[in-house]
């Protein structure tokens, strides 16, 4: 057996992230968090992590394996608040502030304002690369609709696929990317963290990280 499998199966079997495991159901393992509180709740006989809400950004790290390509899956639930919901993911986690991450604004999910609509998902690299610049500098690039259109205070399945120079978002279960985009600044592995933006609280469950198996290059 190569290491990367076994790393897999050892990370598998730490987070519980088997498919009989996935399928009923499981919270992701927090081994520190990062400007926010998280408690473990249980809902409809399935248990979800759940972080607080508090003034700037927050992390849920939950393994210290470094990761650097391949796929992260997870459910996540905000809601339908304006400007006070941005669940999502960061990966590539090398300090508090430094990282890459992906996110969603459920509550431009379903507006009618069309350049609300196309800011429902987004992609930054902390710190240099916030939303604000990526906005000004490259409109439209880093942010996107989720198709289909989701409900913004039910479940969404967000599905991260990372590769050395790109990243691809799908969300809600639609059969083309919502998001497309290259990465940015100083790509290196690091570990994957639940992540919430300002004044934002988030639920998150169904965790699945998938290492690619290809060699490094």
């Amino acid at each position: 057996m190569s290491m990367r499998a076994a790393t897999l199966i050892a990370l598998t079997a730490a987070l519980g992230l088997g498919s009989e495991a996935r399928a009923q159901g499981t919270a992701p393992s927090i081994t520190r968090t990062v400007n926010r509180k998280h408690s473990v709740v249980q809902e409809d006989g399935r248990p979800i992590v759940r972080l607080d809400a508090k003034p700037g950004g927050g992390l849920a790290v939950v393994q210290e394996a470094p990761f650097l390509e391949g796929t992260i899956e997870v459910d996540v639930r905000g809601e339908d608040v304006q400007q006070q919901s941005f669940p999502g993911v960061a990966f590539g986690v090398q300090n508090d502030t430094t990282y890459e991450a992906v996110y969603l604004r459920p509550f431009n999910f379903r507006v009618a304002d069309t350049v609300r609509q196309k800011r429902a998902v987004q992609y930054i690299a902390s710190p240099a690369w916030d939303w604000p610049r990526l906005r000004q500098e490259s409109p439209g690039k880093f942010e996107n609709r989720v198709l289909p259109v989701p409900d913004p205070t039910a479940w969404v399945p967000l599905r991260v696929v990372v590769t050395r120079t790109q990243v691809t978002v799908y969300a809600n279960g639609g059969a083309e990317p919502d998001l497309v985009v290259t990465r940015l600044g100083d790509v290196k592995p690091g570990p994957v963290a639940l992540w919430v933006g300002n004044n934002s609280r988030g639920d998150f469950t169904n965790l699945k990280i998938t290492p690619a198996t290809s060699p490094p290059r």
